[in-house]
Formats: structure tokens, C-alpha cells, sequence
């Protein structure tokens, strides 16, 4: 069987030299696997569109698609079928078939795609892991940074391609799933996903509003999709300080949380320095939330922490510190000094702590040592999609790396 691409396909080592992120279709009838493909493609850079096999010509009519990935669940003849459609409306990216080697119709799909001028890259056998996908599309993925331009929220939000990911929260002490964060993404047909720092607009921005309504309606939304096959789990959304200064904010929160005898209760986050400098408003709001079984969390706790000290009364739940003093603090003892300060005083003041942005196994160790009562960051699990973290982190023990 032939299988390497002919002498007319792109260069792998050019093909993700680009100033966008190259693009791709997984075509297959079996949803699971287009899930499994897309999340490791994602997480890779890659631009993702997927869908069945009769949505094929669809998915690629009037876009430039760099690479079509085909399963053959749907049999020979339907890939075939794919292969001529593709020829014929002039398709001129790669592709990559993927089934059992051993398949009599994979050798005459080769034939097949060749004899079209195809562009086919080598087979990608089946069953496979995530690591032997990865290693597949390596080459054919960003092989330089992709530099994103600032993006417009409003626009986005138009456009419905916001969406939040989810990062789990642990608990020290039984390594369970305490909770998650749910934070903003944008899926931008041609920068693929962009991170909150590319898009967000300054707090006071007129759009901010319309943008916290967005993540409390998807919060609540997805909220109901976990808790139909696994109960409640306590989410945590961001929304600035500034968001209660309408009179009418924490009626209009309310008005969207979930209406389902299985919710008790969210978290809202507010960033520590814009907490600081209006102590009055947050202590307001967080004693008018508490009513609802909603609670105020001081999110990204740095060098402004002994603010705390004057405080007083606090009627904040939890503390979350900056990954600024987590990153590194098994090394490194002024920050251990600096979480333990912390840790004792949220205890003081009856508020749980996070440690956020644990990557490590040694400051996840150093972390409960210090008393942190939740753990967050890469050592545990990414910020991912909802039906990813439902799919993964929500059905699976939590693992230690």
C-alpha cells in the first residue's frame, strides 16, 4: 500500500509557518471520536470544524481548510464518495485517513485519493492514543507562535463566539473535585481560541455588563448539563467589582441563576486589587449575596494581601493567592512565609483558601503542607470546554501525575 503523500502536497515543515493557526476537519459518523480528535487538535493550536461524513462537503465549501481528517466509520464507500467531492470542488489541503491498517479499503482509498491529486498524508492506523495523534499532526501544526491581534468583545459576543471553559478545583485534604472555575474563551473562525487577555475590555467598559450577563447565563446553562448525569458541583464565575454598583446587579445575578431543586449555591470571584480600593462595595455585595447561597471569593491575592489585616468584619468565603506566591513556593521560602501568613489569617477570618496555579507535584505537596484547603492549576487539569470537563474530569477519579 502506498500511503505517503504525493509529490504535490505542502510542505510539513512550512505548512504551520503562518500568521494564523492552520485549520482543520475531522469528518467521521462516530461523535465520540470526533471528540477525542478535536480536543487533542485544539490543545494543539489547530482551528477545528467537525461533523459526519454526509456534512463533509459543508463543513470545507468556501474555506480555506488546511487538512481534512477521515474515518471510515461510515464505510468505503462513503469515503470515497468524500475523496471525489473533495476533487471535485478543487480541494487543495491535506489529508489524512484514519482506520484499522489491515482494511482492504484503505489501500484502494489511497489509489483513490491519488489517482485524484489528492494531497494524502500517511495513514494514522486505529486504534490510537492521544500521544500517537499528537505525534501524527505534529509537523503539520504551529510551528512558530501564533501573535493574536486585540479582538473586539462586543463583536464576539454578537457573533456567539464566546463560550466558558472550565478548570477544576481540588480538595487538599480528599483529592476530590471540589468545585470550577468557569472562565471566558472566544472561538474566532480564524484565530481559533483566544484567551480573555486578547478580547476583555477594561472593567468600567459599557460592554463589561453585557459580558457578565453572557457568563452568568452560559454559567448557569452549563451548570444544568453537569448536574443532570453528576449532581451539583459548585462553580465560580469572575465579574468585576464594578458590576454591583448597579442597584439592580445582584437582582439581575439572581434572575439567572439556575432554577433547580440540585443548586446550592455559586461563587462569584472578584479581583483582589479592584477589591482593595473599594473594600465598602465588595463587603456590601457579599453580604447581600450570602442571602442566596452565593459567596464573594478575593480572587488573585499578590502583594496587596495584608489589606486583609484592616478588614475587620469578613464576609468573604474564600481566598484565592496568586499564582505569584504558589509558583515555585516548594523552593522557596519567602513565599512559604508569605502563603502560611495567609492561610493562618484566612483561617482568622473563616474564608477557605486556593492556592492558584500549582504545576508541580512538589508545590502541590508544599501547598497542603501550608494548610491551603483547595488546589488549582495545570497539575490537576487545563481550562477545557464543558463537554470535555464533563467528559473527563467529572467522570473520572482525580489523578496524581
Amino acid at each position: 500500500m502506498n500511503q505517503q503523500p504525493p509529490t504535490n502536497a505542502v510542505s510539513l515543515n512550512e505548512f504551520g509557518r503562518r500568521r494564523v493557526r492552520p485549520s482543520v476537519v475531522i469528518a467521521d459518523d462516530k461523535p465520540h471520536i470526533r471528540n477525542f480528535v478535536r480536543d487533542a487538535l485544539e490543545d494543539m493550536g489547530f482551528i477545528v470544524e467537525d461533523g459526519g461524513s454526509d456534512r463533509l462537503v459543508n463543513l470545507t465549501a468556501g474555506r480555506k481548510m488546511d487538512l481534512v481528517m477521515l474515518g471510515l466509520s461510515a464505510g468505503g464507500l462513503t469515503a470515497s464518495r468524500a475523496l471525489e467531492t473533495l476533487a471535485a470542488t478543487g480541494f487543495d489541503g491535506q489529508i489524512m485517513i484514519f482506520a484499522p491498517a489491515e482494511l482492504p479499503m484503505v489501500e484502494a482509498l489511497y489509489e483513490l485519493g491519488e489517482s485524484l491529486s489528492l494531497n494524502m498524508l500517511p495513514l494514522l492506523p486505529t486504534p490510537f492514543s492521544d500521544e500517537t495523534l499528537r505525534q501524527a499532526v505534529s509537523r503539520l501544526a504551529p510551528q512558530e507562535p501564533v501573535i493574536l491581534p486585540t479582538l473586539d468583545a462586543a463583536q464576539a459576543l454578537r457573533a456567539g463566539w464566546l463560550e466558558l471553559w472550565y478548570q477544576p478545583k481540588i480538595n487538599a485534604r480528599s483529592l476530590t473535585i471540589d468545585g470550577a472555575e468557569a472562565l471566558i474563551r472566544m472561538r474566532h473562525p480564524t484565530w481559533g481560541i483566544v484567551p480573555p487577555a486578547n478580547f476583555l475590555p477594561d472593567p468600567d467598559d459599557p460592554n463589561f455588563a453585557e459580558l457578565s450577563f453572557f457568563v452568568l447565563s452560559r454559567a448557569a446553562a452549563d451548570w444544568q448539563d453537569f448536574a443532570a448525569d453528576h449532581g451539583h458541583i459548585e462553580l465560580a464565575v469572575n465579574l468585576p467589582l464594578t458590576y454591583f454598583s448597579d442597584p439592580l446587579a445582584i437582582e439581575s445575578l439572581i434572575m439567572r441563576l439556575p432554577q433547580h431543586p440540585a443548586f446550592e449555591g455559586l461563587i462569584v470571584e472578584v479581583n483582589s486589587n479592584e477589591l482593595a480600593s473599594n473594600i465598602e462595595l465588595a463587603r456590601s455585595a457579599a453580604r447581600q449575596l450570602r442571602y442566596f447561597n452565593i459567596g464573594l471569593s478575593i480572587d488573585d491575592l499578590g502583594a496587596d494581601w495584608p489589606f486583609l489585616l484592616e478588614i475587620g468584619d469578613c464576609p468573604f468565603v474564600e481566598i484565592k493567592v496568586d499564582r505569584e506566591f504558589v509558583d515555585g513556593v516548594a523552593n522557596d521560602r519567602l513565599k512559604q512565609t508569605t502563603c502560611r501568613s495567609i492561610v493562618e489569617l484566612a483561617d482568622q477570618l473563616g474564608a477557605r483558601t486556593v492556592a492558584e496555579g500549582v504545576e508541580t507535584r512538589a508545590d502541590f505537596v508544599m501547598a497542603r503542607e501550608l494548610g491551603f484547603d483547595v488546589i488549582q492549576g495545570f497539575f490537576f487539569g487545563k481550562p477545557m470546554p464543558p463537554r470535555k470537563f464533563a467528559r473527563h474530569t467529572l467522570r473520572e477519579p482525580v489523578r496524581i501525575n
